[in-house]
């Protein structure tokens, strides 16, 4: 899914401009994000959950030169399709 796609969706339901719906589909994205730092979760029913998930501080090989770089700890979002999805 696209942000246009999301915008051409939002437009053609809402009936509104295409402008005014890129920025419903901005706020929407937003929101997302917002929800995903604060609690580390997002979830749509019927759809699936966005999970924040720790990475722990690493070792990796620099594939050109073979040498060993410290890589720190993070975290990244995975997604989980809900049983219906699947």
């Amino acid at each position: 899914m696209s942000k246009k796609f999301l915008t051409d969706v939002i437009a053609e339901f809402a009936e509104m401009s295409v402008a005014a719906a890129g920025r419903v589909a901005e706020d929407i994205i937003a929101a997302i994000k917002a929800e995903i730092v604060e609690t580390g979760r997002f979830t749509i029913p019927d759809f699936g959950a966005f999970i924040v998930r720790e990475t722990p501080k690493r070792t990796a090989l620099n594939p050109p030169t073979g040498e060993k770089v410290a890589v720190k700890a993070g975290a990244t979002v995975r997604f989980r399709a809900s049983p219906s999805l699947k």
